[in-house]
């Protein structure tokens, strides 16, 4: 299973990105999807969850600029982030919950938010 975590970059406050990441070589449908964050010096967080069925779950700290979604047909997972903040800038990892096989995580994209 391979995990490829795309749209990091360079940002100013306020300003928009969207990460996708695409899910490949698994054999049975995914359930839950999601990203994790982590910024220097600091440990690693959950900040956005979207289940099988489509309910989703958000850090407090990105309710109401962050929406996560996901293509189950195209095993992708995506999270818009507006109103971008310098304290959103991290590495972000996305990760696939398989059936039997466990949690796997991409490579990480990284998103600097300028001030």
């Amino acid at each position: 299973v391979q995990l490829q975590a795309s749209g990091g970059g360079f940002v100013q406050a306020g300003g928009s990105l969207r990460l996708s990441c695409a899910a490949s070589g698994g054999i049975f449908p995914i359930n839950a999807m999601g990203w994790y964050r982590q910024a220097p010096g600091k440990q690693r967080e959950s900040v956005a969850t979207i289940t099988s069925s489509g309910t989703t779950g958000y850090a407090d700290s990105v309710k109401g600029r962050f929406t996560i979604s996901r293509n189950s047909a195209k095993n992708t997972v995506y999270i818009q982030m507006n109103s971008l903040k310098p304290e959103d800038t991290a590495v972000y990892y996305c990760y696939a919950d398989y059936p039997r096989l466990g949690v796997c995580w991409g490579q990480g994209t990284e998103v600097t938010v300028s001030s």
